[in-house]
């Protein structure tokens, strides 16, 4: 047989076989040869192979020079464009269009912006996006892999063969790239990788993947863009302008996967849970939804937090647009979503993020700082611009792709401290000498930046459980620029109070009042979380001292005192209607409670509660700044109360009593700052809550004694909490 005139060399046709050549377009796909074109390319089963132009004009015969499956020959054609063949064997014919005639998707500017880790449009361009290109439409691929030696899609395509589809590397920016024509939506797929040491890593699911398989599964899926048409507008347009430090913020922690349950047991899609979850947030008179992580993982006791998929809403409860319809459906309700959001640290299963590229990418490769001990977990790189580009890119997705209303990130402790859960010798000191993780705060200081720069309305809340200073002000003041932060002091000095025996409360009466040191030193979230009601802690209600009675009594008392109490709130689902049992992923909550007195009770007071904080100023239009806030009784710690003032410019003040002992006070004095009548809006002793109906009759008259001081003689119900609202004039 006579040569093709510019022949591939056996050397190259073997590297194509094997899988192993390092620049597979420069072989395959349309070529100059002398001043005609060849076609070679790769069809294994193949016998014979024609080449047509997409328009389906025949372009030439091409010659098996392997077995293997690969050919090539002269071309008709007179310049170098896609072409499509068809491939016969003995079985019959199929047709496949050549993904290595057609030329790159990215751009110099994208190279430019990706090297310097300044793209914010990182998922516009990595990741698998079905696209039309030079004529075919297809999907393109691509992803970071800068130390490997030869980046291939596999997936139902091209029965997961890493020969088939190997990428374009470009070479200053370590991306891979190819346009797959004639696939579309659905097709499951994952990188074939060979790291820099010969050797080919377990399959990996794309870091940028908007779709994931359902588990135990572990390919990502092809998607197309989002078709979801918003109508949210107005939901949007508010809290773009509003400043959410004044508004009132109830929000209420869901765990999508045990909320509620089909009959069978089944989780619930997301378009079921729009039909319950929202009309119940809605009816309960909380603000906002967060969703604990929906971002795709394969471990249900993970409950989330151990990610393998950022950028894909997990397929537990359906496609992604099942999702959008869920955020749209819930702000058209008036309701805001808040995604729990993990850029602290990712798992080390084999498909994810963990020596993505056969070297520590994501991660650190020192242990000392790449390795979490409390979670068997990685930890990201936050000092390489590409990893921090890509989870800046991330909270930006999430906005804007989704509508959300913030993000709560998660362990931010963990990542601000080089020693967090670390023995002397187990990590390395910063540049300076120091534990804090300086590369940790500038990414978190740039997120910040970038959430609030461009998605206004948007709030970022930090769970930070340290006295780091200034983690909810501005980056340009010095802070780490978090809208809000997580009042773990609040949580845990009141819930160690409440769990002692009364008698004993009188001596740690500073549990409750040492809050208050602090209470605006941050804009606080009062967190009353999942993880108080998990790992053996007890559920809320049995976290209560006394009997079954004085537990449902102080629990509400702790409710309304806790809505009455600077900060906005945070309850997790179960707790507004007193579950009794451990809350767990695998299991619906207790729904059946609610045929119980007690437990309608407390579910009733939570719904005033939400009611009275939303519709009364005073309670929280001053949540992060002193002058909303003064105390009335601060120092009875014989009797355990505690009165306050909740005050708002231009409102009525409402003032906010708790007793803690299941005694009740007849007459107590309270002062209150102005004379007349004031109405009870709140007394969880009501019998209505399940309590023995002790109280005020609804209005107290306040009076100015001999020295001029003005107070009311009150009622201070058993293990209770009242608010009183002053009553205008006219």
């Amino acid at each position: 047989m006579t040569e093709l005139p510019g022949a591939a060399t056996a050397a190259d046709v073997i590297a194509i076989v094997a899988g192993t050549h390092d620049d597979p377009f420069a072989v395959l796909g349309v070529q100059q040869a002398e001043k005609a074109f060849v076609a070679r390319c790769f069809v294994p089963h193949a016998e014979f192979v024609t080449a047509f132009t997409l328009a389906g004009k025949e372009a030439g015969e091409l010659t098996r020079r392997d077995e293997a499956g690969f050919f090539e020959g002269r071309l008709s054609i007179r310049k170098r464009q896609p072409l499509k063949y068809r491939a016969r064997n003995a079985s019959g014919e199929w047709w496949l269009t050549d993904p290595y005639s057609f030329g790159p998707v990215l751009g110099p500017m994208d190279d430019y912006f990706i090297a310097e880790g300044s793209h914010l449009r990182l998922f516009d361009k990595l990741g698998a996006h079905l696209i039309q290109h030079e004529g075919s439409e297809g999907v393109h691929f691509a992803v970071w892999a800068p130390n490997a030696r030869r980046v291939s899609v596999v997936g139902d395509f091209n029965e997961w063969d890493g020969r088939r589809h190997a990428m374009r590397r470009r070479q200053d920016i370590g991306v891979w790239e190819i346009f797959v024509p004639d696939i579309g939506a659905g097709r499951a797929y994952k990188f074939e990788i060979v790291g820099p040491d010969g050797e080919t890593r377990p399959l990996k699911a794309d870091p940028f993947a908007f779709r994931s398989e359902l588990r135990p599964a572990t390919a990502s899926v092809t998607n197309a863009p989002l078709s979801h048409h918003w109508g949210d507008q107005k939901h949007c347009d508010f809290w773009s302008k509003a400043d959410a430090r004044r508004q009132p913020i109830s929000i209420y922690e869901v765990h999508a996967g045990s909320w509620q349950r089909r009959e069978d047991g089944s989780l619930l899609s997301w378009d079921e849970l729009a039909d319950r979850l929202i009309p119940y947030v809605v009816g309960m008179g909380f603000t906002h939804i967060e969703f604990m992580p929906i971002m795709e993982h394969p471990y249900d006791p993970s409950w989330g937090y151990q990610t393998t998929g950022l950028y894909a809403p997990t397929a537990r409860f359906g496609e992604p647009e099942g999702f959008a319809r869920f955020v749209d459906g819930a702000h058209r309700a008036g309701i805001g979503v808040i995604l729990d959001w993990v850029p602290a640290h990712f798992p080390v299963d084999a498909h994810g993020l963990e020596h993505f590229d056969g070297t520590a990418l994501y991660e650190h490769a020192d242990p000392r700082k790449g390795f979490h001990p409390d979670w068997n977990t990685a930890i990201y790189n936050f000092g390489r611009r590409e990893v921090v580009s890509y989870l800046v890119n991330n909270a930006l997705f999430w906005a804007e792709k989704y509508h959300l209303d913030g993000l709560r990130v998660d362990a931010v402790a963990s990542m601000l401290y080089l020693d967090y859960s670390r023995k002397e010798g187990e990590w390395i000191p910063n540049e300076k000498g120091g534990r804090e993780n300086l590369e940790a705060v500038s990414f978190l200081q740039q997120m910040n930046k970038e959430v609030y720069g461009r998605n206004p309305g948007v709030m970022t809340i930090a769970e930070e459980s340290t006295s780091w200073p200034k983690v909810s002000q501005p980056v340009h003041e010095g802070g780490l620029g978090f809208g809000f932060k997580w009042n773990m002091g609040f949580m845990n000095d009141t819930l160690a109070y409440l769990a002692r025996e009364p008698v004993h409360r009188k001596h740690h009466h500073e549990d409750i009042t040492f809050g208050l040191v602090y209470a605006f030193s941050e804009n606080f979230v009062l967190p009353l979380s999942h993880d108080e009601v998990v790992h053996g802690k007890g559920t809320l209600l049995h976290k209560m001292a006394g009997d079954d009675w004085q537990k449902f009594a102080t629990l509400r008392a702790y409710y309304a005192f806790m809505w009455g109490y600077p900060g906005k709130k945070l309850l997790f689902m179960g707790q507004e209607f007193a579950q009794r049992s451990e809350w767990s992923e695998a299991r619906a909550l207790d729904w059946q409670l609610l045929e119980y007195t007690p437990h309608r009770g407390v579910q009733q007071l939570i719904r005033d509660l939400n009611q009275v904080y939303r519709s009364r100023p005073a309670l929280h239009a001053r949540d992060c700044e002193p002058d909303g806030f003064s105390w009335a009784v601060v120092d009875d710690r014989q009797n355990s109360v505690y009165a306050w003032l909740r005050k708002a410019p231009g409102e009525a003040p409402v003032a906010v009593i708790s007793n803690f002992t299941p005694v009740p006070r007849e007459d107590y004095r309270v002062p209150l700052p102005q004379a007349g009548r004031w109405r009870e809006i709140v007394n969880t002793d009501a019998s209505d809550y399940g309590g023995s109906g002790k109280g005020n009759g609804g209005l107290v008259e306040a009076v100015a004694g001999a020295d001029g001081d003005i107070h009311a003689g009150l009622l201070l119900p058993p293990l209770a909490t009242i608010m009183l609202e002053f009553v205008r004039e006219g």
